[in-house]
């Protein structure tokens, strides 16, 4: 070897030193000579370092972290509810190809994956596609910020200029697509070439896929040796593909990993929540504490899996190895084992959680065939009262489009059934007439909307929404006092036409959004463009879609028999063959099919999404704190959220009316009603202004404060007569807990201070704990309590609102005669092995210290509510409760609620039960004491549960 041939190589292995070299670099040492030029192959062996060359393969030596296997999750008696399972996942590491050989090496590996029935799955992005097939973000406020900043590149919220900050979903895929060079280009004439993105791609589904994929990869900084998932959980079928293809698809790889499992999820789902991709600003948040978190790691997203991740979250092990130019190992070195997490353990009964769930899914349904009517419409006036409304039965036909349990896409579909077909021919010459209308009134009509029929009305508020949601007519710049714009929004009396031209003077609309410059563009230009892009957004919206359903069922264009077929067709229901031909030959009538449908749960309430359909109910131990069943209706599956979020599953749950993803137990307020009249009463034998003597009388009106504001009482024009403080609880007596609010207010003072009384109604309550959150180890709205109005504030109206948690905390501090807990999900944690780390008990929040006498009075109250409705006495033990009926408008039904604890003597249990525009509190009472007959081994579940046994409306009375 000559001289120079042995420096240079020297020199080289010195720059290699320094830089610490990540990829693969083919260095040919020349060596001259007399004789000509000689190659030779530098051996090149770094032993601190990372690079290693050695018979033409490039070896990189890594530390790659192991993840410990996340702890199982069980309920107090040892029932497993999540658990791990092995399984194979689809990765993928940056080829070094560039951007059009990594995105076909996608396209091919999605395609394989797709073929094979399983899902793509690619961490956490926050934009999907909506029902209608447009993009939309998926988080709002300072969460979207923070994703906006990420795509922008800028570490803080606050670098984000104006454009960026108000940039819509579409924008931010086109921004991307450009950054990754997802399109096409095209020729122009003068021979040149321009990039577009996006274009090519009319599959907005794959397109998402795509940029969600090469996001992914941003986020590892395309680091090679780390792998960015984009399918979990495949099959047999899609690893073979995978591999047999692999030479194809540089960077793609099948790896062993684990799946998060969630037994029996609807019902567990909003305790549980689910895991997920650790985002960005989640890595930036626990990497404060714990430095091993990485970009690639899963995390819990809600509930008890995002609340105890340091407990779940076992300890990463780590390896060193070989790896190969794209990343893929070659060689172990050595190896650290990871450790498992910790084993949770919740109070929670698995067994009475499941039970009440499918008890208050059974009443819904119940209070829903009470309530429908085989009319049209229901039309609400001034006089109507929240009690008088009722379900038509066309608003169940079109809950079946307008919820997304009819698939409207498939009445085009190949393989679409006769009706399918039929119903489509009927739409798509509607919908034809309908814009044909709506452009000439865009363009040459003058009509007010105060004089147009009821259907164009809608269309054309449908219409300004979808420009609102598209971000095209921005709120943000609008002057909601502006005389023109009242004149659309409140007085109705210009035309459309002449709104969305002015909108264009004032600037409101966002030229830029059309593919103008407004600077430039002449205004009839611009309002031309504006009517062609508000016709494309009417063409693909699933809003207006719906719209256009309502009024085809609400005229028969499409009769109520067709929307019964639709669903058979489309295997939505299962019905026998001699009921289906009965609905053909109408000896069974569709608004019979229906309802046979609903009575067997074939449709559910959360299906079709009309007042009530949701629900929740809050169960504890009033001796300790703990929480044996928290149950928010309807549930979802969260095992198509974890292990990556299946897409087309969170768009379906986003777009239901029901809000399944909501936690109706911990999330929903509305005023208490009658069931705060336990804290009033409270109050007023604390403070004086009432003892257990005090007589009371109810003639059906409170007077004291003048003529000008007499409140009822709900028994009004009747009165209760004389009560005590007991007697009034039993009978819930507005008027009896007004004179207690007003006494309240008139303790300190002359005149009445209603200031006065509710701070003192406030004092009580929050020794209730009514004004903070519950302690619970998973997400809880903070309740509110009332600032107004002390008379009306003690029959827990004013502005009180408070969750379904909280007042059950409240009923077991009333249960236990005083001690308020902060109440726990959370029994014990274990390791993997079964030995104890914590055991875990509810601490107590406060106590409140109150004569045993007064506490008698109000439970002997309270029992007294119960002992009047005679559904309880099948009961075998004595049960003490309190109604509550909230109002919220007269278009809609009261929210129904029921507090109670048995037995009466010695508690053991305390339920809150709400139903949100339930009608009456004696139906959450009849589904609080069916959760009872199971509990005390009354009746079976399948007893409860297996018909329909209808709503007992002989002792509905009023509070």
């Amino acid at each position: 070897m000559f001289h120079g041939d042995h420096q240079f190589g020297k020199d080289l292995k010195d720059l290699f030193r320094r830089l610490n070299v990540r990829y693969l670099i083919l260095i040919l040492a020349i060596c001259g000579c007399a004789a000509g030029l000689i190659y030779r192959l530098f051996m090149l062996q770094i032993v601190n370092g990372e690079t290693y060359l050695n018979n033409f393969q490039l070896r990189i030596r890594r530390d790659v972290s192991i993840d410990g296997t996340r702890g199982n999750i069980y309920d107090r008696n040892g029932n497993i509810l999540a658990y791990n399972e092995l399984a194979y996942a689809v990765t993928i590491r940056d080829n070094g190809a560039g951007d059009a050989g990594l995105n076909a090496t996608i396209e091919k590996a999605l395609d394989i994956i797709e073929q094979n029935g399983d899902t793509v799955s690619a961490g956490s992005f926050d934009i999907a596609l909506d029902s209608s097939g447009s993009y939309t973000f998926t988080v709002d406020g300072s969460a979207r910020r923070r994703f906006l900043a990420d795509v922008y590149g800028h570490a803080s919220t606050d670098d984000l200029t104006y454009d960026e900050a108000a940039s819509t979903a579409d924008e931010v895929i086109y921004t991307l697509c450009k950054r990754y060079n997802i399109g096409d280009t095209i020729t122009e004439s003068d021979g040149s070439t321009t990039f577009v993105p996006e274009r090519g791609y009319d599959d907005k589904t794959r397109l998402l896929q795509l940029v969600t994929i090469r996001y992914a990869l941003s986020l590892n900084n395309y680091q090679q040796y780390l792998a960015t998932t984009i399918a979990t959980d495949v099959s047999d079928e899609t690893v073979a593909a995978i591999l047999e293809n692999q030479d194809s698809m540089d960077g793609i790889d099948i790896e062993d990993t684990t799946v998060r499992r969630y037994v029996d999820s609807k019902y567990f789902a909003q305790i549980l929540g689910y895991t997920g991709t650790i985002s960005s600003e989640e890595l930036r948040t626990y990497s404060q504490t714990d430095p091993s978190y990485t970009s690639t790691d899963t995390v819990g997203k809600s509930g008890i899996e995002k609340s105890m991740e340091g407990v779940l979250r076992g300890t990463k092990g780590s390896k060193t190895v070989y790896v190969d130019n794209l990343g893929k190992e070659l060689e172990t070195v050595s190896v650290t084992q990871p450790s498992a997490g910790s084993d949770v353990y919740l109070t929670i009964d698995k067994d009475l959680q499941e039970a009440a769930y499918d008890i208050l899914e059974r009443k819904l349904a119940d209070i829903v065939l009470s309530k429908i009517q085989p009319i049209k419409e229901y039309t609400v006036t001034e006089d109507s009262s929240a009690d008088e409304v009722v379900i038509p039965i066309y608003s169940v036909y079109y809950q079946m489009i307008n919820n997304h349990i009819l698939d409207v896409d498939h009445f085009s579909a190949d393989g679409a059934s006769d009706t399918e077909k039929s119903v489509l021919r009927t739409y798509t010459a509607y919908k034809q007439e309908v814009l044909n209308q709506l452009s000439d009134e865009l363009t040459s009509g003058t009509t007010a909307y105060q004089d147009l029929s009821e259907d164009y009305q809608a269309f054309e508020s449908c219409l300004v929404q979808l420009l609102k949601d598209a971000g095209i007519l921005d709120m943000t710049l609008v002057d909601t006092s502006d005389n023109t714009y009242t004149a659309w929004t409140t007085d109705e009396t210009i035309s459309l036409q002449t709104f969305l031209r002015y909108c264009i003077t004032r600037n409101w609309i966002r030229a830029d959004l059309l593919g103008m410059d407004s600077e430039y563009a002449a205004s009839d230009e611009e309002y031309q463009a504006l009517v062609t892009k508000i016709l494309d957004l009417c063409d693909s919206s699933s809003d207006f879609t719906a719209q256009l359903y309502h009024y085809l069922i609400l005229n028969d264009q499409v009769t109520g028999t067709q929307i019964c077929q639709l669903l058979i067709d489309q295997g939505v229901v299962k019905v026998g063959a001699a009921e289906a031909a009965a609905l053909q030959d109408g000896t069974e009538s569709s608004y019979q099919f229906m309802t046979n449908r609903i009575s067997n749960l074939d449709l559910t309430p959360a299906q079709l999404a009309l007042e009530p359909c949701t629900g929740s109910m809050v169960i504890t131990d009033p001796n300790n704190g703990d929480v044996l069943a928290l149950v928010s209706y309807p549930g979802y599956d969260n095992n198509k959220m974890a292990n990556g979020v299946d897409a087309a599953y969170y768009e379906q749950l986003r777009s239901d009316l029901s809000n399944p993803l909501f936690n109706y137990a911990t999330q929903q307020k509305t005023a208490p009603g009658s069931t705060f009249k336990m804290v009033s009463a409270t109050a007023g034998l604390s403070e004086g202004v009432i003892d257990l003597n005090t007589k009371i009388y109810c003639s059906g009106v409170f007077t004291e404060l003048g003529s000008s504001d007499q409140p009822k009482c709900w028994i009004y024009p009747a009165g209760h007569g004389s009560l005590n403080v007991s007697e009034a609880i039993t009978n819930s007596c507005n008027v009896f807990f007004y004179n207690v609010g007003y006494r309240l207010a008139m303790e300190n003072s002359d005149s009445y201070d209603s200031a006065a009384g509710v701070q003192k109604l406030t004092q009580y309550a929050e020794l209730y704990g009514l004004a903070d959150k519950t302690g619970i180890e998973i997400e809880e709205a903070q309740s509110n309590l009332s600032t107004e109005d002390a008379i009306r504030t003690a029959i827990g109206q004013g502005s009180n609102n408070i969750t379904t948690v909280a007042l059950a905390r409240y009923v077991a501090t009333v249960a236990n005669s005083g001690t308020c807990y902060n109440l726990t999900l959370l029994d014990k944690i274990t390791d993997s092995d079964g030995n104890l780390i914590q055991d875990n008990s509810a601490t107590i929040r406060n106590v409140i210290n109150m004569d045993s006498s007064y506490w008698d009075a109000i439970h002997e109250g309270m029992k007294g509510v119960v002992e009047a409705k005679t559904y309880f006495d099948e009961l075998p033990v004595t049960v003490a409760g309190k109604t509550g009926t909230a109002q919220q408008s007269n278009a809609h039904p009261n929210h129904a609620l029921f507090v109670c604890y048995a037995p009466y003597d010695s508690p053991r249990i305390a339920i809150a039960t709400r139903v949100a525009n339930g009608y009456t509190s004696d139906y959450a009472a009849q589904i609080t004491e069916d959760v009872l007959a199971y509990y005390f081994k009354v009746k079976t579940l399948d007893e409860i549960v297996g018909t329909s046994a209808g709503m007992d409306a002989s002792s509905i009375t009023g509070d």
